[in-house]
């Protein structure tokens, strides 16, 4: 698996992801796909200052991006999250993209306390959460793309070893 930084290239793969119900289906929905191109300026804009990771999640035996995982700070947080298209659910690609990029994140130093916040009805991102080391921190109600949904909050100290 390779793990790439977003590029200006990937807008149809933004919308593949963001504006499919199945894929938006524990995000609350949908996104409006007049709203992408934005997102993905913004995104790419993150990248280059260096505030976020936003990486693109590409298999071994394909050139085409399956999902990504993303690292970034809001609110006196880090927080990462990841989606990967059904084509490509059940390889452990998203496993392994959020120990990667734990891993990345326990040699760089500055994250702290990464959080996460998978849909309460999301079995298999609650799953990742358990699998990379990640402690129960609660229940809540989160917003993402301007719609609440209810999660499970889940925390993993990047400082202290794998």
């Amino acid at each position: 698996m390779l793990l790439r930084d977003v590029e200006p290239a990937d807008l149809a793969a933004y919308v593949r992801m963001r504006c499919d119900p199945v894929m938006m289906t524990e995000l609350g929905g949908p996104q409006p796909r007049e709203r992408i191109p934005g997102q993905l300026q913004r995104d790419l804009e993150t990248v280059s200052e260096g505030s976020a990771w936003i990486k693109m999640i590409v298999p071994d035996d394909s050139m085409q991006v399956a999902g990504t995982v993303t690292l970034y700070s809001h609110d006196g947080i880090s927080e990462i999250g990841w989606m990967v298209l059904p084509e490509f659910r059940g390889r452990g690609l998203a496993s392994e993209a959020v120990r990667v990029v734990l891993g990345l994140a326990r040699a760089d130093g500055r994250w702290g306390l990464i959080h996460a916040f998978p849909s309460r009805t999301n079995a298999a991102s609650n799953a990742i959460c358990r699998s990379a080391g990640f402690s129960p921190a609660g229940e809540e109600e989160t917003t993402f793309a301007g719609r609440t949904f209810q999660t499970n909050h889940w925390v993993v100290d990047s400082s202290a070893p794998a």
